[in-house]
């Protein structure tokens, strides 16, 4: 991780679930300063008073405002970008805002770290990019090809991408909402019972987009390998552990079907079929170099091997208890 020692390095997104714990980690790498590019206020101020750093850099703006993003990277090396909007049935709703956020924001920022000749810009997608059904995952698709296609010209920016799933305990995932549930008696509400998610936790999750932020070089996107968990697997092992804590017996904590939210998928992939050929794998992580500007842009013949990755591998109760207690889920 010596490519932080020194640098100055713009977070975008800041002081979300993964924007700070890419904040968090950076502290440990030696950097010259980090600045937090984020709209929430209030958000600034929890950061401040948690990480008391003098690296860190307040900076309330909003990717959607040009001439903020571009003023905030002045003099900036490295630049994470993960200010988005994430939430499927919101996106669903407001695709307008959503487009406004996931595209027009990232063009901003990859505009802007072309014009102030940053060294390296690393942009936060997601799985839902991959075969899009909903306004998120469209946008943050139109959000990758901009990063990844971004042209190369005479200067010197590298762009990739980090594709990951759900982030285990990020703000509006299930884990909050089912341990709310359960401490109030129940229903625990899940949408359908073949719902299956691919899950990391936020730590795991920022250590390999760091680890990215090392490997790239320019016009990928790395798809960090996940396992898979069933929700209804979730929801009944956090219901068994989490219902004693509260005074209720596990068996009276009822569980209730309310289907598929506006724009949900059943099941998530990490890839599409068509990326498979032009990607290869790494030990913890898959790089996909489909961009026609990628330097090592080439069709793999022998991939039937990446194929078995794009489903992810479903983890047994067992293994979710693991997770659940060993970061301090429940």
């Amino acid at each position: 991780m010596s490519i932080f020692e020194g640098k100055d390095i713009l977070v975008t997104g800041g002081c979300g679930s993964i924007g700070s714990e890419i904040v968090r980690q950076l502290i440990a790498h030696g950097p010259r300063r980090i600045r937090v590019l984020d709209n929430n206020e209030s958000g600034h101020w929890t950061l401040s008073q948690e990480l008391k750093s003098d690296l860190i850099r307040n900076l309330i703006g909003d990717v959607r405002d040009m001439e903020r993003v571009r003023r905030s990277m002045d003099g900036v090396d490295i630049v994470f970008h993960a200010a988005a909007l994430k939430h499927v049935p919101l996106c669903e709703y407001n695709p307008f805002e959503a487009v406004y956020t996931n595209v027009i924001g990232t063009r901003n920022v990859v505009a802007a770290a072309y014009e102030c000749n940053v060294e390296r810009m690393i942009s936060i997608s997601t799985d839902k990019a991959v075969n899009p059904i909903n306004t998120m995952g469209a946008t943050k698709l139109l959000g990758e090809k901009i990063v990844v296609n971004a042209p190369s010209g005479l200067q010197t920016t590298q762009y990739c991408c980090v594709r990951f799933g759900n982030v285990l305990g990020s703000v509006g995932s299930v884990i909050p909402m089912f341990k709310q549930q359960i401490q109030q008696g129940g229903p625990v509400t899940i949408t359908t019972a073949d719902m299956t998610r691919f899950f990391m936790t936020i730590p795991q999750s920022v250590q390999l987009v760091l680890k990215a932020a090392h490997y790239m070089q320019g016009h990928e996107v790395f798809v960090l390998k996940m396992d898979v968990v069933r929700i209804v697997d979730l929801a009944e092992v956090m219901i068994e552990l989490l219902a004693p804590k509260f005074g209720f017996e596990a068996s009276r904590i009822p569980v209730t079907y309310i289907g598929k939210r506006p724009g949900e998928k059943t099941h998530e992939y990490l890839f599409t079929e068509e990326e498979a050929p032009y990607t290869e794998e790494l030990d913890d992580m898959l790089v996909i170099r489909s961009s026609p500007y990628d330097p090592l842009f080439k069709e793999n013949e022998n991939y039937e091997s990446i194929l078995k990755h794009g489903h992810g591998r479903i983890i047994s109760k067992e293994e979710i208890k693991s997770v659940l207690t060993e970061n301090g889920y429940v």
